[in-house]
């Protein structure tokens, strides 16, 4: 079922979030599927993965689209083919999807202390902050949102989530931040927002308006 959807006016930017509950013959009615998604779909094994991919159909319904006006770039990067730009992700039963005006990119990860030994992969400028906390499976659950989102964003090949992407110290009642690119020529700063779903974290970024 729908979880909620959200608006955010900054640039016409809609976040809409699904908790898959309904069964995969449920989520196959009402929706229309191109033939390259039908592929897609008769490719995945999982269940669950059928689901989501499903489950963000019905999303771009309720969005005023459908799967026949989404394409997807060489890189597998996500379009609409009215020029608007998507983001999409799915962890375990939630999926979401985030369309705006400008570039942007979403992530929901769940929160699992596995990310604690994973950290050294892509912590590199926040290590202070991280260290400074006690127990920092929140926070670290959002840099990698963040990096993740940016990684969605950018669609370029070469990037480091470690070298290249920055993410400001934050506080999490606080619901937002300040991350960075610096790649190449490239400095480009984003808005991140963030906010707890259940025991999963929803992040996304928009670019800055004081670049």
């Amino acid at each position: 079922m729908p979880l909620f959807h959200s608006l955010n006016n900054r640039e016409n930017t809609e976040v809409y979030i699904w908790k898959i509950t309904e069964t995969e013959a449920f989520l196959r009615t009402d929706i229309e599927l191109s033939e390259n998604s039908k592929n897609r779909l008769s490719t995945m094994s999982s269940d669950l993965h059928r689901r989501g991919f499903l489950s963000i159909r019905h999303l771009l319904k309720i969005a005023g689209y459908s799967d026949l006006q989404l394409f997807y770039t060489d890189n597998g990067k996500p379009h609409l083919e009215d020029g608007k730009h998507i983001s999409i992700t799915h962890s375990y039963e939630f999926t979401a999807i985030i369309i705006s005006d400008v570039p942007i990119g979403i992530d929901i990860e769940k929160q699992r202390d596995k990310i604690k030994r994973i950290a050294p992969k892509f912590i590199g400028y926040e290590e202070g902050f991280i260290s400074s906390l006690e127990n920092s499976i929140k926070e670290l659950t959002v840099v990698w949102g963040a990096k993740e989102s940016m990684y969605k964003l950018y669609g370029k090949k070469g990037l480091g989530f470690k070298a290249h992407c920055l993410v400001e110290p934050f506080t999490m009642n606080s619901d937002l931040t300040i991350s960075r690119i610096v790649y190449e020529d490239d400095n480009l700063k984003f808005d991140v927002y963030f906010q707890e779903i259940e025991n999963f974290m929803l992040v996304y970024v928009i670019p800055s308006r004081n670049a």
